[in-house]
């Protein structure tokens, strides 16, 4: 039996391991995409696309070898929690790295265009939401809910930049109508990454969920302007 226990343990740190280093991926995913955005690098931009084909096979082989460790392992209570933690987990993280691609995307169709403001809020907003990605991943590391729960109050300040980066390009819209197309662009951008920092909220719920077996909404607020469509 102990012996048993020693395998299974072994499984789910391996399967623990790879959810994290999946994570790492995602976060470079978001930062890459952003620095091609800012030196307007589109080879760069393409890595990144090409690159999001690594990440979707690691949450298929992921997901897989969950399911096989539930089916010939037949985790009980906490067990079964952390392992349906790491597979919601995994999906949020390879959505997460889509969301990068999608800011990749952006910046290949702005290719040369002269940007109509200053890159300031939006590189920032994305290294927040890539730091509360980190420090989520910890807290599942360390089965920390109360941190977790905190993680989740960052979602605001998130919700702010994109509130008033909105702000800020609706007035260049109305000032110029010839924005118009750019702007909607850098503000799919913005809504891109607010999206990314929203998943590392439902992370956090899986955090709270696999420590107390209680699972709920942490966070039912969001950026209080509409998004793009």
């Amino acid at each position: 039996m102990n012996v048993a226990r020693e395998t299974f343990d072994r499984e789910l740190r391996r399967l623990q391991d790879d959810m994290l280093e999946l994570g790492r991926m995602t976060a470079n995913a978001m930062l890459e995409a952003i620095a091609a955005l800012r030196a307007r690098n589109l080879e760069q931009a393409q890595r990144i696309l090409a690159a999001d084909a690594a990440i979707n096979e690691r949450r298929f082989a992921l997901e897989s070898d969950c399911l096989l460790l539930i089916a010939t392992q037949q985790p009980m209570a906490s067990d079964l929690r952390i392992v349906a933690a790491v597979l919601d987990i995994t999906s949020n993280l390879e959505r997460m790295a889509d969301h990068a691609k999608g800011i990749a995307k952006i910046t290949i169709m702005l290719g040369s265009e002269r940007l109509i403001k200053p890159l300031v809020d939006i590189p920032v907003m994305a290294q927040k939401a890539v730091q509360m990605l980190q420090d989520a991943l910890d807290t599942f590391v360390r089965r920390d809910a109360e941190a977790a729960r905190q993680i989740v109050d960052r979602d605001d300040e998130i919700d702010a930049y994109y509130d008033q980066i909105y702000r800020e390009l609706l007035s260049y819209m109305l000032a110029d109508p010839r924005t118009i197309n750019q702007a909607t662009l850098l503000l799919w951008i913005a809504h891109n990454i607010e999206r990314y920092a929203d998943r590392v909220t439902n992370i956090c719920e899986r955090v709270v969920f696999t420590v107390t077996g209680e699972m709920k909404e942490l966070d039912l607020r969001g950026p209080s302007e509409p998004t793009p469509a």
